[in-house]
């Protein structure tokens, strides 16, 4: 199998500064990749990441050194607020036309290869099927948004550029999600969403972060790649497990209702249903996944060392 090098490569990460993203740069400057950072606000990824980064608001900033590698991860949040009509574009602006963006500029110059952000929620939502990467969208805002950004993303072939869309789960790590969850389950305030039957695809940050850099290095990896962990659970045992974990009862169910009061379709698409994703693809690859077991992924993104039992 042929590989591409990444030291000494250069590479450009849009999305830098998001939890992904910043666990990603490290690894790169570790390896000895050039790396340069596309941000809404350079400064802040200046202080964030030092002088060994490049950082531009601007992708025609980088015409002149164009980069080898590009790690797509732009996007604002999809849970940060409610989807109005507003928020929607916002969504939309921030991941297509972004990524439009990118790709005219660096049309002269194309990359060897785009790995390139998406999320399972391509494939819409279902409690009974199990989707893999041969599975087509499904639908709901979701569902287009994911489908649109990797149409943008995979334009990029007409270039020449090898193009991998990610389709990331639940992302857990130290932060994010679980650090979220962490306060109120720790009072014995968590418990199951709705009816606890919706799927959750989830994924350890170790395992997205290795995903990504053996989507850069296996030339042979190409389209969708589902960066899940091969056991999905359902939301009822998601929960079960962080309580375990955490050592505390979870015996309070969110309820449907007052979540689609607030939320509106968000909840629906987001919390209240899922989707079971497998990655068929990463391990076809032969990727090993670090963090293959729920309970083991939250341990190791909560600091809590082994479980007794």
């Amino acid at each position: 199998m042929t590989t591409l090098d990444l030291r000494s490569a250069s590479v450009l990460v849009t999305g830098a500064t998001g939890f992904i993203g910043s666990h990603l740069l490290p690894r790169l400057l570790r390896v000895g990749a050039r790396v340069s950072v596309l941000s809404r606000d350079p400064e802040r990824a200046r202080r964030a990441f030092g002088t060994e980064v490049r950082c531009e608001r601007e992708p025609d900033r980088l015409a002149a050194d164009a980069p080898q590698i590009v790690i797509n991860l732009a996007g604002a949040g999809i849970a940060e607020r409610p989807w109005t009509r507003a928020r929607r574009k916002v969504l939309l602006d921030s991941r297509v036309a972004f990524t439009d963006a990118l790709r005219t500029s660096l049309a002269k110059a194309p990359p060897s290869v785009l790995v390139n952000a998406s999320a399972v929620g391509y494939y819409g939502v279902s409690e009974s099927r199990e989707f893999s990467e041969e599975d087509g969208p499904g639908s709901g805002f979701a569902a287009e948004l994911c489908r649109r950004w990797e149409d943008s993303a995979e334009a990029f072939t007409g270039l020449g550029t090898r193009v991998v869309r990610l389709r990331i789960g639940l992302v857990l790590g130290p932060g994010g999600l679980l650090q979220r969850m962490k306060l109120p389950f720790s009072l014995g305030l968590g418990g199951r969403i709705g009816h606890g039957r919706q799927w959750m695809s989830w994924v350890h940050l170790d395992d997205v972060l290795g995903l990504i850099e053996t989507a850069v290095m296996e030339t042979s990896m190409t389209g969708a790649v589902n960066a899940v962990a091969p056991n999905p659970v359902t939301n009822a045992e998601f929960t079960r497990t962080l309580g375990r974990v955490l050592g505390r009862p979870t015996l309070l169910p969110v309820p449907a209702f007052a979540l689609r009061t607030l939320l509106g379709d968000m909840a629906e698409e987001l919390l209240l249903s899922g989707v079971r994703a497998h990655p068929n693809r990463a391990l076809a690859s032969g990727y090993a996944f670090e963090h293959p077991e729920l309970e083991g992924a939250m341990r190791a993104a909560l600091g809590r060392g082994r479980s007794a039992a």
